[in-house]
């Protein structure tokens, strides 16, 4: 199965650019309610995975700043623990479902690396519930 059917586009997904500021990341994460949050550069490509423990972290062990200073912090030099790993446009679903065991999000990228957008795990686990309960539970015809 094609994982574009998946896909929730660039479009819709709130993402954080690499030249971003810390102060920055931190209000659209707040705005947004997310954990974590794909980051970007400047020619679209998926750079990484930025997360609250990151940017907690960073701000205990490399800043002792208040929030103006977070203004002058890009995202960039943020240390990130551990990134989500992207799946190619032409991957299969299999290979969703293993990444996704371990990430709340798979990145998409095209043949250039270019962030296309995500597949949520809920998505996943969606598609994969609605295949067992329809095998389990097949419609009756009456007629």
């Amino acid at each position: 199965m094609n994982i574009l059917f998946f896909l929730t586009p660039k479009s819709e997904v709130a993402y954080i650019n690499e030249d971003d500021t810390l102060r920055q990341v931190l209000e659209k994460m707040e705005h947004h309610r997310y954990t974590a949050m794909p980051i970007i550069n400047k020619k679209g490509e998926y750079v990484g995975t930025i997360t609250e423990g990151d940017l907690l972290f960073s701000i205990k062990n490399e800043y002792s700043l208040n929030f103006r200073d977070a203004e002058k912090i890009p995202v960039s030099k943020i240390v990130r623990r551990l990134d989500n790993l992207p799946v190619h446009i032409d991957s299969n679903i299999e290979d969703l479902f293993l990444i996704a065991t371990n990430q709340n999000f798979v990145p998409v990228i095209d043949d250039n690396h270019v962030f296309i957008g995500i597949v949520t795990r809920k998505e996943i686990l969606q598609f994969f519930y609605e295949q067992c309960h329809n095998h389990n539970n097949p419609k009756s015809e009456s007629n």
